[in-house]
Parts: C-alpha cells; sequence; structure tokens
C-alpha cells in the first residue's frame, strides 16, 4: 500500500539541549509524548540539519528548505514573507520588514522588546495606517498586524532598496538604533529616510493610544514602539503544485509560516482560537488540518509555542506544552493512507534562549515506510533511526518517492 496523503507536522523550535531545570534532560526527553512515541514506533526516524551542520537557521531559511526550496537560492530576507502571511499581498520590488510592538520608557529606552508578548494589537495597527503619511518622501506604505506582538510592514515606490540596518538594539535598557543604509546605493538611503520617518511617526501615534494607556493603568507595558528588522525584495518562487504535483494547505497561527506557504502557492487556512503562543487552540488546529486532508494532497501545519518557550528561557514550561502538543495530536493516529511527517525546523535552546545549529528530531510514519528499532521521540533516539541524518532539503524528495510522485533518475 503506498500513501496519497502527506500531514507535514513542523513542531516549531521543540528541539534543544539539557536543561539543568529538568535534571539534564531536554524538555523533549523530559517530557511524556505517547502519541509522538507511538509514530517513531511505527515509522522510520533520523535527525536532521535543515540547512546546514553548523548553521543556525531562522524558521523562514528552515522552512524554506524543508518545503525544497533551498533558502541560497530563494531566500531573499524575512521582512517579504512575513509580510505576505499578514496579508499584504508582496509583488516584486516591494520592500517587506518584520516588526514587533515593543515598549519604550519615559527615557526613551527598550524595556521590553515584545510589549508582555502583547495581543490584540489590531487597533494600534489600524491608528498606525491612518495616521503615517510618507508621502514627502514619494513612498507608500502597508501596515498589518501579526500574531501577538508580531507586525509586518511593506513600503512600496520608486528607486527603493532593501539593504538597510534595523532599529531593534535585540536588548533591553538601551535606546533603539537609526535605521542606516548598509550600501551607498540612493535607493537603500531612500529606504533608510522612510523607516526613520515611518518609525518616529508610528511611536507619537502608539504612545498616546486609548489601548496603550490601559495597558499602563492595568500594569502591562505598553506597545508604544515598532522594531523593524528583516528587510528584503519580494523574491519569485516557483509554485508547489508545479513544482511536486500535488496541492496543498498551510495551517499556522505564525505569519511567517503562512507568509511562507502562501509564497509558494499553498493555501493558507486560518483556525480561529490559534495563537501561535502556549494558549494556542491545538485541538482546533488538528481538526483544521485533519480536514484540509479530505481536500487537499499534502498539508503542512506549523505549532509554535515550544519555540517561544525556548526564546524565554523556560524549560519546564517548554516540557509541559510539549505534553499538550502530544495529547492533541491522538487523532492523527486514525489517518489512513496518509504519510504522518513529524520534526522541528530549529533547535531553541532554553540556556540559548535563540536558535541553534543542533540537528532536529524528524519521523516518517504511513504505508510502505521501513519501520526501525527506535520507539521516543527526542534529540538523542532519533538519531539512532534508520533514516540518520539528512538535511532539510532531502525531505521533500524523500516524501515524494514514498507517495509514489518522484521521477526516476536516468533510464
Amino acid at each position: 500500500m503506498i500513501a496519497e496523503k502527506v500531514l507535514f507536522l513542523v513542531l516549531d523550535g521543540i528541539s534543544d539541549r539539557p536543561c539543568e531545570a529538568l535534571g539534564g534532560l531536554t524538555p523533549l526527553a523530559a517530557a511524556r509524548t505517547p502519541v509522538l512515541d507511538r509514530i517513531v514506533a511505527e515509522g522510520i526516524s533520523g535527525i536532521m540539519d535543515t540547512v546546514a551542520p553548523g548553521i543556525r537557521p531562522g524558521s523562514d531559511t528552515s522552512h524554506l528548505a524543508l518545503l525544497g526550496y533551498p533558502p541560497r537560492e530563494f531566500y531573499t530576507g524575512r521582512g517579504p514573507l512575513e509580510a505576505e502571511g499578514t496579508g499584504i499581498h508582496m509583488t516584486a520590488g516591494m520592500i517587506g520588514f518584520r516588526c514587533n510592538f515593543a515598549t519604550v520608557d519615559a527615557a526613551g529606552l527598550v524595556t521590553d522588546r515584545r510589549a508582555g508578548r502583547i495581543s490584540g494589537t489590531e487597533p494600534l495597527a489600524e491608528a498606525v495606517r491612518d495616521g503615517v503619511d510618507l508621502s514627502e518622501l514619494g513612498v507608500g506604505f502597508r501596515f498589518e498586524a501579526g500574531a501577538g506582538h508580531r507586525a509586518a510592514l511593506a513600503l512600496v515606490g520608486e528607486g527603493l532598496g532593501d539593504k538597510v540596518s534595523s532599529n531593534d538594539p535585540k536588548k533591553e535598557g538601551v535606546r533603539p538604533l537609526t535605521v542606516r543604509p548598509c550600501t551607498a546605493d540612493p535607493a537603500d538611503a531612500k529606504t533608510a529616510a522612510a523607516c526613520n520617518e515611518f518609525i518616529r511617526q508610528s511611536g507619537e501615534i502608539l504612545q498616546n493610544h486609548p489601548l496603550n494607556v490601559r495597558r499602563v493603568k492595568e500594569g502591562l507595558p505598553p506597545g508604544n514602539l515598532l522594531l523593524i528588522r528583516g528587510a528584503g525584495n519580494m523574491g519569485s518562487f516557483p509554485q508547489f503544485s508545479e513544482r511536486y504535483g500535488i496541492s496543498g494547505s498551510v495551517i499556522s497561527a505564525a505569519t511567517l509560516i503562512s507568509g511562507i506557504g502562501k509564497a509558494v502557492g499553498l493555501e493558507h487556512i486560518p483556525v480561529p482560537g490559534t495563537t501561535g503562543s502556549v494558549d494556542s487552540d491545538l485541538d482546533a488546529k488538528v481538526r483544521a488540518a485533519i480536514g484540509e486532508l479530505g481536500r487537499k494532497d499534502f498539508v503542512l501545519m506549523n505549532i509554535k509555542g515550544a519555540d517561544e518557550a525556548g526564546h524565554d528561557g523556560k524549560g519546564i514550561q517548554k516540557r509541559d506544552f510539549i505534553e499538550v502538543i502530544d495529547k492533541a495530536l491522538a487523532p492523527l493516529l486514525d489517518l489512513e493512507s496518509t504519510l504522518i511527517v513529524v520534526c522541528a525546523d530549529h533547535s531553541t535552546p532554553c540556556s540559548v534562549k535563540d536558535h541553534s545549529a543542533d540537528p532536529v528530531p524528524v519521523v516518517i510514519r504511513g504505508p510502505g515506510v521501513r519501520v526501525d528499532r527506535t520507539n521516543r521521540f527526542d534529540e538523542v533516539s532519533c538519531a539512532e533511526g534508520g533514516l540518520h541524518r539528512i538535511r532539510g532539503r532531502d525531505l521533500m524528495p524523500i516524501i515524494l518517492d514514498l507517495i509514489n510522485k518522484s521521477h526516476k533518475y536516468g533510464a
């Protein structure tokens, strides 16, 4: 029997290093994961360098690699993909940025780069859209709120470049930086000037917005500054259906992942109640994925909350959320004629509070798959599996072969 469908589940940042708070275990090794362990026991596993050994992947470059779009060939920056995911239709020549709603104090120092992981920021985004005017610079813009503290900005106009720096100092207790051109090209200077003016005007609007005034009264960090980074010029992507001959959807609360999916031609399926954080409605996400398999060949589903716990250095919270994930995945065990692929996109060690180059676990379970002797889904156990050590760009060819969609190389 050969699988007809593919559910590609990316557990964002779930891989880790030994945590002191967990007695030297990784959160994944410390968690109780009977569902994931069964998937491993009934499949073939390995470890994977999503980009290459020793390379710390971003979620953007790793997902492109996992979908078979080598980032060295297709990656032009995170900003355009983030913008696409928030609903900004990016076309050639538009310059995209990823943004954070952040908090600055009365002295102008950044006190929280994520504004207390603020959510419900659409009123703030609407005020920015209505109040900022860059017409004197000959630049238009689109700005949309994303999940949680995230947002995206796109600049439109003649003579814009994408080689500019960020205003994000990447730490608290210091002033935001000035966006600067990274080359002598006048196009980059024009973009830098537009960015700085956008930041200035939006900051004045956000400072006195009723939502932020209320947050201050409640003792919460206001989202009174926009940190922008990840500049890029929107690239061109061969469409997924043409590249592989299969239809597909993407289910993700993270706007970046939705944007990547949309950029390559996957249909984005919004799921109410999913947040990209540890409070996300995972049951709804799983139900949506199963529903999509009824009409599509391939479903990419991203679950992100473990990554946030890793960035916050919260090993116990990460372990506990992994157990929540595992419970929500139980309905997947009943899927028929379906290849289930589970992996991380990168490691996010609690000790580092950022991505690392550590390889991630990967497992494939379904009809026709050779079953190895591994029976535990964690970083060390999967390393003993029959897939051995592969690269992210290897995964789609393996998947296509297992669903009998690959082409013979040679006579």
